[in-house]
């Protein structure tokens, strides 16, 4: 898959993810997260699923892009619960078994954290919705190892690029190949009309470090 390619992904999944709302950045009117941290954009990417042409499209980039980096992938494990229906969806395109690591082990039953049959060995992909940080998906890559899956890395749809986020990551050694990501989406959100470009200083200081709220006061610069 060529880099024309890849832009041309990106693109077009922060063009839908902007025009049914799953990312909406609002820097004038921070939202605030469960942590309490002012952030100027909201991702609810489980709006993709009420949507079936942007569903369609997301589901074939996502199937599309476990064939081109990770193409000996043997099995797909969704992140509990945003990756469950997205692992579904790209597991049958490719013809694939699938199945889901829940963020902790149930307290009955077979008490099981991983959902579905799982050989060790397997060659196995990650489908996740939103990394941010990345603690929850290394959270469910340690569980697959610990059970011992081969985990080739993660194919999710949006990524913040957030420093601490590809730090953990590459400390986990997870390779993470996102559809489109924050800097790309703030520039397709300009051009669009959806933001100003007095906005992008401020929103580009949120990625750099969310909880430094300076970014608030920050107007001006460019991509």
């Amino acid at each position: 898959m060529n880099k024309d390619l890849l832009d041309a992904i990106k693109r077009r999944t922060s063009e839908n993810l902007l025009r049914i709302g799953a990312v909406f950045l609002r820097p004038d009117e921070p939202f605030t997260w469960a942590s309490g941290i002012k952030s100027p954009v909201y991702c609810d990417n489980r709006l993709t699923l009420s949507a079936p042409a942007v569903r369609d499209t997301l589901e074939s980039d996502i199937a599309d892009t476990v064939r081109e980096f990770f193409h000996d992938c043997e099995i797909l494990m969704g992140t509990s619960t945003a990756g469950i229906a997205h692992a579904a969806i790209a597991a049958h395109i490719l013809e694939l078994p699938m199945g889901y690591v829940r963020s902790g082990a149930k307290d009955h039953g077979r008490k099981n954290q991983i959902e579905g049959s799982l050989r060790a060995g397997e060659k196995t992909v990650v489908i996740e919705d939103l990394i941010s940080t990345g603690g929850s998906v290394i959270e469910t890559v340690d569980a697959l190892r610990e059970a011992g899956a081969d985990v080739l890395g993660v194919v999710s749809i949006f990524t913040y690029g957030m420093k601490r986020g590809i730090e953990r990551l590459a400390a986990a050694d997870v390779v993470n190949h996102s559809l489109t990501d924050f800097d790309t989406t703030v520039n397709v959100a300009v051009e669009h009309g959806y933001i100003k470009w007095d906005d992008v200083e401020a929103l580009l200081a949120f990625r750099d470090n969310p909880s430094d709220e300076t970014w608030i006061t920050k107007k001006g610069g460019s991509l």
